[in-house]
């Protein structure tokens, strides 16, 4: 059903990210079936927007108003500092393990 419907993006490593569950679940507007903004899921994506969404997502595209892990965006806004630390912490314990 891929271009019609969004394909299922799932992160295998656990990670500690305001837009991505520990259980891998993404939260990413291009993967949204219905959205109110238009940047949800059309026709017209390719994967290769798909891997694109997820890389910003992974480098500048935090969204820490509207998180889908509210642990690690509350976490971020009074310690920013105590954030990335936890985020290298991840890194170093489920990427490189």
């Amino acid at each position: 059903m891929y271009s019609v419907v969004p394909p299922t993006v799932k992160c295998l490593t656990r990670i500690w990210h305001p837009n991505i569950t520990e259980t891998g679940e993404v939260c990413l507007s291009l993967l949204r079936e219905r959205s109110i903004d238009s940047t949800g899921c059309a026709p017209t994506r390719t994967l290769k927007d798909v891997v694109r969404g997820f890389n910003a997502l992974l480098s500048d595209l935090l969204n820490f108003d509207d998180p889908l892990h509210i642990e690690a965006a509350e976490h971020h806004l009074p310690d920013k500092e105590d954030f990335q630390n936890k985020v290298e912490e991840y890194m170093e314990h489920y990427a490189r393990g």
